[in-house]
């Protein structure tokens, strides 16, 4: 009996950024037809390994056998020439094309678009009937759900021949339904003899449909196991190397008088599309607040409206005596005066300047504080000491203010990003998405810290897509759709079923209704 060959095979992969060994003598062998999880912190190089087995990087030393044959994976196009395929977080679509288009490009298969164009669809009306992938082709992938648009990601990788499909993170944009649906995917690509890679800092999606998981700690694998036999603590202990504990640890909130009051509130977009609509609500001292809802329902425009980034169209935000209106627009330096610190959704690009040292991003618009400046002068001394003790505080590592920022693992710029905001004890803390692509030890940090705020008396408004942190942190949970709040509910009365289909725009009486006449 012939004996089929791994799909792949990583032997010794090293490779180093200057000071930092992102990969150290790694090796990984991954089975063919089945469903292959990774695991890892933020820097554990989980991602640098999958980026150098779909050629964005060259390792500098090691070997990869894909079917058992050695290749040389230079970059993507080698990748593709191999069979393999990657979803990445971030997708890769042209919005304003179609679902075919899309699919077609860069393979598009004929000197004659149109005959291209015919033997395309044929091919995808193959691929979307044998895996479940049905997904419109003439659709604008701009007009399709995210959870549609990741199907055209799938379709895309599955176009150019990809027998081995990687998938980064795959489900931090879908609700609960549509992670399901997703995994549906993926075990009948599996059983069509696929074989998928699937890095996840999900401890719970790993378990729900993996067959076998790699950890990886500090640049190294340091475990595998058949997921059959593991469990999300042994998991979280191989990654972090310490018991974590998965349960936020808070006593009820004891929540004071109203810091942030919005009524009425609206925001339109450059082209005068309405992102928030009639938005009311309000924050107390001393208590935390989640927005649920899937990305791109309206949650960015409310963050960056109350933190003064961006003006509405009507309504108010009252912030202790800060009014906002749109006749009275106030700016993000009268909001900070007021006492509020905002951590974006977005680090990358509102968070941090990547080129700047740690030490320069962590006192961004605070810089003209006196702890900083001398007479004349920014006291640079006084700027690294002050990092260096945030550092300390917030277990950022590695522990260097000089560092520029690109070289930080996500978990640890966004420590560096919560220090800094935190650090001013602002009455009111806008969060949005606090753990978004940060390991499973950070993300036990930084619920502590949010916790502590409101024990301290701090009010919190938390934006997050993660229905279990919005459930272990939030007091009181609004949900968000289309712009609107569609609903509000205590959160020792949500499920994540509940939430799911509220996000999905199913009033809570409604589905209250529904669970009497079940």
């Amino acid at each position: 009996m012939t004996r089929t060959p791994p799909a792949i095979e990583l032997i010794g992969i090293d490779k180093r950024f200057g000071p930092v060994h992102a990969n150290n003598d790694v090796s990984l062998t991954v089975a063919a037809g089945t469903i292959h999880g990774i695991v890892g912190e933020n820097g554990a190089g989980k991602s640098t390994l999958m980026s150098i087995l779909y050629g964005f990087y060259e390792a500098d030393a090691g070997e990869i056998r894909v079917g058992g044959r050695p290749v040389a994976i230079r970059d993507a196009s080698d990748a593709i020439a191999a069979g393999i395929g990657m979803v990445h977080q971030h997708f890769m679509l042209v919005p304003t094309f179609t679902v075919l288009e899309n699919v077609m490009l860069g393979a598009e298969g004929s000197a004659l678009l149109a005959a291209g164009r015919a033997t395309a669809r044929a091919e995808l009306e193959r691929l979307e009937r044998d895996y479940g992938l049905e997904v419109a082709a003439d659709a604008l992938v701009g007009e399709l759900p995210v959870g549609l648009q990741q199907r055209v990601e799938i379709l895309k990788a599955l176009y150019r021949g990809a027998r081995i499909l990687i998938l980064d993170e795959p489900t931090g944009v879908l609700t609960p339904q549509e992670t399901d649906r997703l995994f549906e995917i993926l075990r009948a690509l599996r059983d069509e003899g696929v074989t998928v890679v699937l890095i996840t800092h999900k401890l719970r999606e790993i378990l729900a449909v993996t067959d076998t998981v790699s950890v990886m700690r500090r640049g190294e694998m340091v475990a595998h196991r058949p997921t059959s036999e593991t469990s999300r603590e042994e998991l979280a202990e191989l990654m972090v190397g310490r018991k974590v504990l998965f349960q936020v640890d808070k006593a009820p909130a004891s929540a004071g008088a109203p810091v942030l009051d919005v009524a009425g509130l609206r925001i339109v977009d450059a082209d005068g599309v309405a992102r928030v609509d009639g938005v009311g609500f309000e924050v107390a001292a001393g208590e935390i607040v989640g927005i649920a809802g899937v990305s791109g329902n309206g949650q960015s425009e409310l963050l960056e409206a109350l933190a003064g980034i961006r003006r509405i169209a009507a309504g108010r935000i009252r912030i202790g005596e800060l009014e906002i209106t749109r006749d009275r627009p106030a700016d993000p330096r009268t909001v900070r005066a007021a006492g509020v610190g905002h951590v974006p959704e977005d680090r990358h690009r509102m968070g941090m300047v990547l080129p700047f040292e740690a030490a320069e991003s962590a006192i961004l618009g605070r810089h003209d504080g006196p702890a900083y400046n001398g007479r004349w002068l920014m006291d640079y001394d006084a700027v690294v000491a002050d990092c260096a003790a945030k550092m300390r505080a917030f277990d950022v590592r590695p522990a260097d203010p000089h560092l520029r920022g690109s070289l930080f693992s996500g978990g640890n710029q966004q420590k560096l990003v919560l220090a800094r905001e935190l650090d001013g004890d602002p009455r009111l803390l806008l969060v949005g998405q606090p753990t978004r692509g940060v390991d499973i030890g950070a993300i036990e940090f930084i619920h502590r810290q949010l916790v502590a705020m409101r024990d301290a008396g701090a009010a919190i408004l938390l934006v997050s897509v993660e229905l279990d942190e919005i459930m272990s942190l939030a007091d009181r949970i609004l949900v968000m759709c289309g712009g609107r709040i569609v609903g509000c509910i205590d959160a020792s009365e949500a499920d994540e079923r509940t939430l799911g289909l509220m996000m999905a725009n199913v009033p809570l009486e409604e589905i209250r209704q529904m669970e009497i006449r079940a």
